[in-house]
């Protein structure tokens, strides 16, 4: 039987939404935090955030996906 996935074993697995150079990669011993969407949205369709000197937009979908764009 396979094995469930649950947030801790998403967010330590180093094959899962990998791409790039891996600078930001969690080490299998840690955990990454959890955020929910909510707290970062605080009830607005999108936010900004700052990230290494660009500004990238997260924005919430009418079908309750996430979107984040440069």
């Amino acid at each position: 039987m396979p094995t469930a996935l649950n947030t801790l074993s998403v967010l330590k697995d180093r094959s899962i939404g990998q791409t790039g150079s891996g600078s930001g990669v969690v080490s299998p011993d840690q955990a990454a935090p959890l955020l929910e969407s909510t707290d970062l949205l605080k009830g607005n369709k999108a936010v900004g955030i700052l990230h290494n000197g660009s500004l990238y937009r997260l924005q919430a979908t009418k079908l309750g996906k996430l979107i984040l764009t440069k």
